[in-house]
């Protein structure tokens, strides 16, 4: 098969949607193997409420999970290395590479290709996160909105490490983050993308979403957040994530365990909305109304992959 033929699926979805189902679904089926693009799952020991697949349950080899520990700095660039990498290596196995993504930039990266962009200033990081523990989040939400309106839509107010590298890439380059992505790029080569989009009704979707809350919990959530904390630094990025920020804040004393799981679900749903949102934006995507574990989905994306792998 020559080079430029080889097929590449890629699904994308919120949180919740069973991108992972029909990932492993469509890998059985047609001789593949699953690429996680996914920026949590890259960090050791996070496990339950990363999401990832349990070694159990992966019926298909799953790659590009538990890259780096938990108190390393990890980029989209780095991913975009190890994925591409990674991806050769499938195709020289002649396995076809489905991609599982719910990080936007991380699948950008890897299909597209960043632009360099400034080294990290330690010092004006330490600036803006001094800012940040004095102003509040909200307020490097409101400079971001002035010098880079398009990072200030896609980066949610309280999501402060995404800010403060934002911040930090425009008051070094002079250009916002989003203009720098244009320009240098190197996109994948060599691949026929084929993108499938899961968009479950939204109500649903939510329903799901606090449900897999409290299997998560159900399921020692709360025990691992505990034992990692007796591991790691606070200050570790993973425990900024979704949940396990809340979960630590619980540990800490600073709230109930029925706040934690409050604030959890209803920043996930905000979350499962930016996705959704950036998603829509994505080229190419075939959207299939329903989520990835339903039969009649399962079995549309199928028919629709057979054609592209074919083709």
């Amino acid at each position: 098969m020559r080079e430029a033929h080889r097929a590449l699926v890629v699904i994308v979805g919120p949180t919740g949607s069973g991108k992972s189902a029909l990932g492993i679904f469509l890998a059985r089926e047609l001789g593949g193997e699953v690429l996680v693009c996914d920026s949590t799952q890259v960090y050791r020991h996070f496990d339950i409420g990363t999401g990832k697949v349990t070694v159990a349950h992966r019926s298909v080899p799953h790659h590009l999970l538990d890259l780096c520990e938990p108190t390393a700095e990890f980029t989209a660039g780095d991913y975009a290395r190890a994925a591409r990498a990674v991806l050769a290596e499938i195709s020289r196995r002649g396995r076809l590479p489905i991609v599982t993504a719910g990080t936007g930039l991380y699948l950008r990266a890897f299909l597209e290709g960043l632009s360099p962009l400034p080294p990290r200033s330690p010092e004006l990081r330490e600036r803006l996160q001094a800012e940040a523990e004095e102003l509040g989040c909200e307020h490097l939400h409101r400079v971001l909105e002035r010098v880079d309106p398009a990072s200030a839509r896609e980066i949610a107010p309280r999501d402060t490490p995404k800010l403060v590298r934002a911040l930090e890439v425009y008051f070094l380059a002079r250009r916002p983050r989003t203009e720098l992505f244009q320009a240098g790029r190197e996109p994948l080569e060599g691949y026929r993308v084929e993108k499938l989009g899961l968009l479950p009704d939204r109500k649903k979707l939510y329903e799901r979403i606090e449900a897999r809350v409290e299997e998560m919990l159900a399921g020692g959530w709360l025990e691992e957040v505990r034992r990692l904390r007796e591991q790691f630094p606070d200050s570790a990025k993973p425990f900024g994530f979704l949940g396990y920020k809340q979960l630590a804040a619980h540990l800490r004393g600073e709230m109930s365990l029925k706040e934690a799981i409050k604030h959890t679900k209803h920043e996930t749903r905000q979350y499962a909305k930016r996705q959704i949102t950036w998603f829509r934006k994505e080229p190419g995507v075939t959207w299939l109304h329903g989520f990835g574990d339903a039969p009649a989905v399962q079995a549309d994306a199928l028919e629709q992959t057979r054609s592209q792998v074919a083709g």
